[in-house]
């Protein structure tokens, strides 16, 4: 059954009742009928890949039933709100929840590098990865941890029921496997699996946290679904490396205590200094424990961000930029001489396409005094291409002109007009809220410091 039978059915009011109910009888008996547990795998293939001789070459792609997720989504939303409430959620942890995205990981990233600019330290960064998180999850645990989420018994009940008994089978081409038992992980394609992931990685977050202040090692941490980032900051890089080398094993051994291993290979160091001249970072060797020796490099690629240790955001600028000239040129594929689209549907395309990727993440780098000549320069290149291939006017056309044409808002305009609508995002937060801690804390306006607040950070 497809979401379009399922939404054709819960126009019936008593169709809706009848699911109603059963997602009721659900959480009341605390159980998971057997019919959704039942999951297909479709192995597919990844593009442009040398060799087909590894698993990472390919990717499977669940197919679940489609009652069981809409019950599954209806659920997740109400764990959410509940276990968000209490504050059982980790602060730090932005992944995989509601009013949570990657924007805030960047604009409490910048918070902290800047403010550690002000006193004349330097920023030192540590990324991780776990490998296989979700198929990784204990279930036993994650119901210990349910049951210390103050939820009611029969919510636990329900999770204990659900994490069990999950069976499958896989289509490979015209392969058809028997089916087969996989009560491992929480499984991630299912809607409860971002609210589970968090509660199971909190608790891991809490103990981290204790042990890092037991030592005294001031390296405040950020998670984002199955990765996470240290922060340390100091005058001194090979001070700076010393706590993200104790951070990274104490984290490293209490993972594998959770069933968790991270994946070396994924790590990744970077130093932000504003200092003149050339900036050759001491490396950070990790050999002692298991790891590499980590060279930090000129960029680096984070969530999508593409930082610099100046924070001029010059690469992320050309990086989207050029993706989305390349959209630009494809795009004249959808129409030639004898038969095309019209001005209104390419203007359409570019507000809907091009330039939402052109724009990912603008916050980072537009805001009051900052340099912005470089940036508009290129943006309005970007624009000025697309906006002749939408009226089909000559490349000498004036630049306000065409834009006029086709109804385009310059694009300093139109930043200006984003960033008014980001900034109403911040009213809309919930209290404890990542960004509103950070802000507040650094006014002296919280009462309970958080972890990765900017007054936590050490003046050495």
């Amino acid at each position: 059954m497809s979401w379009s039978h399922l939404k054709n059915i819960l126009k019936s009011d008593e169709c809706l009742t009848n699911i109603i109910n059963i997602a009721n009888a659900c959480i009341n008996l605390g159980y998971w009928p057997a019919h959704f547990k039942r999951s297909t795998m479709v192995v597919i293939p990844k593009p442009h890949k040398q060799s087909y001789d590894s698993p990472k070459s390919f990717r499977p792609i669940v197919l679940l039933n489609t009652l069981g997720k809409l019950i599954k989504k209806v659920i997740g939303e109400r764990l959410q709100f509940q276990v968000t409430s209490n504050n059982f959620i980790y602060p730090s942890q932005l992944g995989g929840l509601k009013f949570k995205s990657t924007i805030d990981v960047g604009i409490a990233l910048m918070h902290i590098i800047r403010l550690g600019w002000v006193k004349n330290i330097s920023t030192s960064t540590l990324t991780f990865d776990i490998s296989q998180f979700f198929p990784s999850l204990n279930y036993h645990l994650l119901t210990c941890i349910l049951k210390k989420a103050v939820l009611d018994n029969h919510v636990v009940n329900f999770f204990a029921n659900y994490l069990v008994g999950r069976k499958s089978n896989y289509f490979w081409n015209n392969f058809t496997s028997p089916i087969f038992n996989v009560n491992v992980g929480v499984g991630q394609v299912s809607a409860l699996s971002p609210i589970l992931s968090a509660l199971y990685l909190s608790s891991f977050l809490y103990i981290l946290e204790n042990c890092l202040k037991n030592l005294n090692i001031p390296v405040p941490i950020i998670s984002f679904v199955d990765d996470g980032l240290f922060i340390s900051q100091n005058k001194s890089l090979d001070i700076s490396n010393s706590h993200l080398f104790c951070s990274y094993n104490i984290m490293t051994k209490l993972l594998e205590k959770f069933g968790l291993i991270v994946e070396h290979s994924k790590t990744e160091v970077f130093h932000f200094n504003r200092s003149q001249g050339s900036f050759n970072p001491p490396p950070l060797n990790l050999l002692p424990i298991g790891g590499f020796i980590l060279k930090p490099k000129s960029m680096w690629k984070y969530l999508g961000f593409i930082f610099d240790r100046k924070l001029s955001f010059h690469q992320h600028i050309d990086f989207y930029a050029n993706k989305a000239m390349s959209m630009v040129k494809c795009m004249k594929i959808l129409g030639n001489s004898l038969w095309d689209i019209n001005l209104t549907q390419k203007c359409l395309l570019y507000k809907c396409c091009i330039l939402l990727i052109t724009l990912y993440r603008f916050q980072l780098w537009f805001y009051n005094y900052a340099p912005l000549l470089y940036s508009l320069k290129i943006l309005g290149k970007m624009q000025r291409r697309a906006a002749i291939w939408i009226l089909g006017a000559f490349k000498i056309s004036p630049s306000l002109g065409i834009e006029a044409i086709t109804g385009l808002i310059p694009i300093k305009l139109h930043l200006q007009k984003l960033r008014g609508r980001s900034q109403l995002r911040a009213h809309s937060l919930p209290p404890n809220h990542l960004i509103h801690t950070i802000m507040e804390s650094h006014h002296g306006t919280y009462k309970v410091q958080h972890p990765v607040s900017l007054d936590a950070l050490t003046n050495c």
